[in-house]
């Protein structure tokens, strides 16, 4: 059975850090792409970041520069570290998984999610 749990998250303030976990049970991370999504309420959930299984990684553009996604095979974990953030980052982040490699920044390639973490960021 797969799982995903997020971790990390919580209450930062305007210029802050924050790292989010993404840990696996049931799959191993190093062989699938992983995506970061983020969703506020009323919105669609939007692509944050995904790296791939050789490593490429991709971020959009509202976080490039100041997220990072990252693996550690050995942890079977994928990590976003979140830096100057700012209040629009408050969303309840969700890490996925896909053995898809086309297509990763559509919410729809993915076959498996974790519960979320929240995010939230003061002004």
């Amino acid at each position: 059975q797969v799982q995903l749990v997020e971790s990390g998250g919580g209450l930062a303030q305007t210029g802050g850090s924050l790292k989010l976990s993404c840990a696996a049970s049931g799959l191993t991370f190093s062989t699938w792409t992983v995506g970061w999504f983020r969703q506020t309420p009323g919105k669609e959930r939007e692509f944050v970041a995904s790296i791939k299984r050789r490593g490429n990684t991709y971020h959009a553009d509202s976080v490039k520069g100041r997220f990072t996604i990252s693996r550690d095979n050995a942890k079977n974990t994928v990590y976003l570290q979140m830096n100057n953030l700012k209040p629009e980052d408050t969303a309840v982040y969700y890490c996925a998984a896909t053995l898809n490699d086309i297509g990763t920044s559509y919410r729809s390639a993915y076959d498996y999610w974790g519960q979320g973490t929240q995010v939230t960021v003061s002004s």
